[in-house]
């Protein structure tokens, strides 16, 4: 089958500055916003997975998959007419302290498709080989890493959250050396490629590097070609403009965070070259899902010590790296209100939204801070008294259908009467008269409920019972508005390395089913309920399962 035709529109590299220099070598670029490079050639692409529904708006129509050519194209061995494959300039702060240059290190972007509905779509090759920004690295991906950031990414996308997409999964057909935990003991792995897919892979570093070299010239260049092509709607750039985008970067980043809270997802290395402009979830590295509820939980091993990127510190760090934003862009606005003002809308934004959003996953109507406020936060201490899953928690309370949530039935809540060994609860023979039943399966270690844990939870559900009767809504419009905000199906650090380990054997069914579940995270999927369970106790410290380095 020949292939189609795509509409290519490359504004990036017809409209920005080049590097002069088109020799493949490591190197720091100065004055340029990317350097031309070609993909490196693989021994024997393999498309192992891919977006269907993606590929059908890029204009991949009535595609054949398996066509050998189509794995060439996105394994990096063939260009299409139009492509024109260029690596990215851009610096970053790590860990809180400026990194200097570094740029897409093993990412490299083959052009820009004009998609159906005429949205513009950069496509980039994740694991094609070094670039000039590669350092001290080969530029390669293993399949590991690639199979989490293609499940990821579409996973993300079906729940409601910014990201940037996944076209495609291609084997090289060669092994890639990696010491997955930095602790001297490397292997080979097999290696891969993700075509990725936005709008645009602009970062934040993308325009820190030019501040940091006090290029100012060409920081405005960038500026300015990012509101014209991204944000038109807010008008020509100047100065004004310019307060009026920074304040749009603080709002779209705002409702990301949101959303990670909402779904418990920790990116894990919120550096400031990971933090799209559009505000979209990028790199998906060491992430993890926040199972057991524990805002200082942090996926990233890098991180263990200091836990800068743990799920309870991400809406603080986002702020810190839109300061960083705001100090880069100051010599084109040289007004301190003016910054102040668009982070202050960051805050806002993220705050108002928190609110509505947890709120939403209570199955509330609408948020009333007279009323929520207080209900809010001692749900958050009770879900830390004992071991408890995120996820698990408001489905199975969506379930709870007892006295307390039935105004014509309502008691009061039972008191406890269990036989303790100490302060312990035994809750084997008693369950139901502790706690929900419907709640009991969200608790990782049930025998382990004290006296003194369940009586707050006991408290707070009297709290929860009284607000859903001011509502008064009924059970199943409370059940509906929960069940769309809080999804059964994610990918758990533990199910992906399930897909891995079977994939590196030559089985991708896994990754098929993950791709078909994750696509429709609300629904139930009779008969793939193992995909929507807590993790399993073998995989509390299994590499890969719990956490992961950056090279995961």
């Amino acid at each position: 089958m020949k292939h189609p035709k795509l509409l290519f529109n490359n504004r990036f590299t017809d409209e920005l500055p080049a590097d002069t220099e088109t020799k493949n070598t490591r190197r720091q670029v100065l004055g340029a916003c990317f350097s031309r490079v070609l993909p490196t050639e693989v021994a024997r692409p393999q498309l192992i997975a891919w977006t269907h529904s993606l590929a059908t708006e890029l204009g991949f129509l009535d595609l054949d998959a398996q066509a050998p050519w189509l794995a060439e194209v996105v394994g990096g061995n063939r260009l299409l007419e139009g492509m024109d494959p260029f690596a990215m300039c851009y610096g970053g702060h790590q860990f809180g302290h400026w990194a200097g240059q570094l740029g897409d290190g093993r990412a490299i972007n083959l052009g820009e498709v004009i998609g159906r509905s005429g949205q513009h779509w950069m496509l980039q090759l994740k694991g094609a080989g070094p670039t000039p920004y590669s350092r001290t690295a080969d530029g390669l991906a293993v399949l590991r890493s690639s199979v989490r950031e293609f499940l990821c990414s579409e996973a993300m996308f079906a729940l409601g959250v910014p990201t940037t997409r996944a076209l495609s999964l291609v084997l090289t057909g060669e092994q890639v050396v990696r010491d997955m935990f930095y602790d001297g003991n490397p292997r080979a792995e097999p290696g891969a490629v993700v075509c990725r897919v936005a709008p645009t892979f602009l970062r934040f570093g993308n325009y820190e590097i030019f501040a940091s070299r006090g290029d100012v010239e060409n920081l405005r260049r960038l500026v300015d070609f990012t509101i014209q092509t991204e944000f038109p709607e807010l008008g020509e750039p100047c100065r004004e403009v310019y307060g009026n985008w920074f304040a749009e970067v603080c709002r779209r980043t705002a409702l990301m965070i949101v959303q990670w809270m909402r779904v418990g997802f920790v990116h894990g290395v919120m550096n400031t070259d990971n933090m799209s402009i559009l505000g979209l979830t990028i790199d998906y590295g060491p992430y993890g899902w926040l199972e057991s509820y524990d805002p200082q939980w942090t996926p990233n091993t890098t991180d263990a010590v200091g836990r800068r990127y743990c799920f309870g510190q991400q809406p603080q760090i986002a702020l810190w790296n839109l300061v960083q934003l705001a100090n880069t862009i100051w010599p084109l606005v040289e007004d301190k209100p003016m910054l102040e003002s668009a982070l202050a809308v960051y805050s806002r934004t993220y705050r108002d939204g928190y609110q509505q959003m947890m709120s939403q996953k209570l199955g509330l109507a609408e948020y009333r801070a007279d009323l929520d406020e207080s209900l809010i936060s001692q749900l958050v201490e009770i879900l830390q008294l004992v071991e408890t899953d995120f996820l698990w928690f408001f489905r199975q309370l969506a379930d709870v259908q007892l006295s307390w949530f039935e105004p014509h039935r309502a008691t009061e809540i039972v008191a406890p009467h269990p036989t303790t060994l100490g302060n312990k609860v035994d809750v084997v023979g008693d369950a139901n008269q502790q706690l929900p039943e419907q709640l009991l399966p969200a608790f990782y270690q049930p025998a382990e409920l004290t006296s003194a844990a369940v009586k707050p939870i006991q408290e707070w559900l009297t709290n929860y019972r009284a607000r859903l009767e001011i509502d008064s809504g009924s059970a199943q419009e409370r059940k509906s508005r929960m069940n769309a905000c809080n999804p059964k199906f994610v990918l758990r650090n533990y199910l992906a390395q399930q897909a891995i380990d079977a994939a590196e054997q030559g089985d991708y069914s896994q990754i098929a089913t993950l791709q078909r579940v994750l696509q429709r995270p609300y629904d139930e999927h009779p008969g793939q309920e193992n995909l929507a369970e807590k993790r399993p106790e073998w995989a509390r410290n299994r590499a890969g399962c719990s956490m992961l380095s950056c090279s995961s």
